[in-house]
């Protein structure tokens, strides 16, 4: 019964967000705060992220290909596609679940404790549109920005790792990278990103904007957010790889 009522109030909550959506003056100045907070504040744990990925994987590659019938310029080319299509979309996703969701959870739970939003609704706003669109929309724009910075820096750890390691050349990585390029690949990692960025933000809006218990409400709803987050973005990630694929 619980499950039920869970899924009910999570879609009346996106139905309600998703009919304000033309209400662009209400939540315009929130939109391009969350905008600058969800993705020009998270830059750079996601660059540092990806670019760590890159060079471990880059790494482990070369680890893994002694054979000298393999040429090197396969290091790049697995580097490069892995990130592209998967670890940068992914990694940004689990990154951001914990960075992002955690931060819009308790925001929303803090102001629903504390009445903040029953007084903007006694003062006639609609704290949907207020509140909850704005975060919506910054997540679904900002991820695919905060995914191509993932991407570019994971290949450019890729490169850097190549280098000191001895493992690969520049012309060797990228040679490898563009024969493997395809750009489906890319297209593929962009709609990966824009789910995340909604299924993030989506989770996150809904436990904070339904929290109750006071402080402990609070803290629980950022948890639930935040593992419910990294759950359906795993969960995404492979629905779409199956479907898209």
């Amino acid at each position: 019964m619980q499950l039920f009522l869970e899924i009910g109030n999570y879609s009346r909550l996106l139905y309600e967000a998703i009919r304000s959506m033309t209400e662009f003056k209400t939540y315009r100045k929130n939109l391009f705060a969350e905008m600058v907070k969800t993705g020009y504040d998270s830059l750079g744990i996601v660059s540092l992220a990806g670019f760590f990925t890159g060079a471990v994987l880059t790494i482990q590659t070369s680890y893994q290909f002694t054979s000298a019938l393999i040429p090197k310029s396969t290091i790049g080319a697995i580097t490069s596609q892995s990130m592209i299509i998967e670890l940068a979309a992914v990694i940004s996703g689990l990154v951001l679940a914990g960075r992002v969701g955690a931060r819009i959870a308790t925001e929303l739970g803090t102001m629903r404790v504390s009445e903040q939003i029953d007084a903007l609704e006694s003062m006639g706003f609609n704290s949907v549109t207020f509140l909850v669109m704005p975060r919506l929309l910054a997540g679904i724009v900002m991820f695919p920005i905060v995914y191509m910075a993932a991407v570019v820096f994971g290949i450019f750890g890729g490169i850097m790792a190549g280098i000191m390691t001895n493992s690969v050349t520049v012309f060797e990585f990228m040679e490898g990278a563009r024969l493997f390029f395809f750009p489906w690949d890319v297209a593929f990692g962009m709609i990966k990103s824009f789910v995340f960025g909604f299924v993030i933000t989506s989770i996150s809006c809904y436990k904070g904007y339904y929290a109750a218990g006071g402080a402990e409400g609070v803290g629980n709803a950022t948890t639930q957010a935040t593992v419910l987050s990294c759950i359906y973005v795993l969960v995404s990630s492979f629905l779409l790889a199956a479907i898209l694929l």
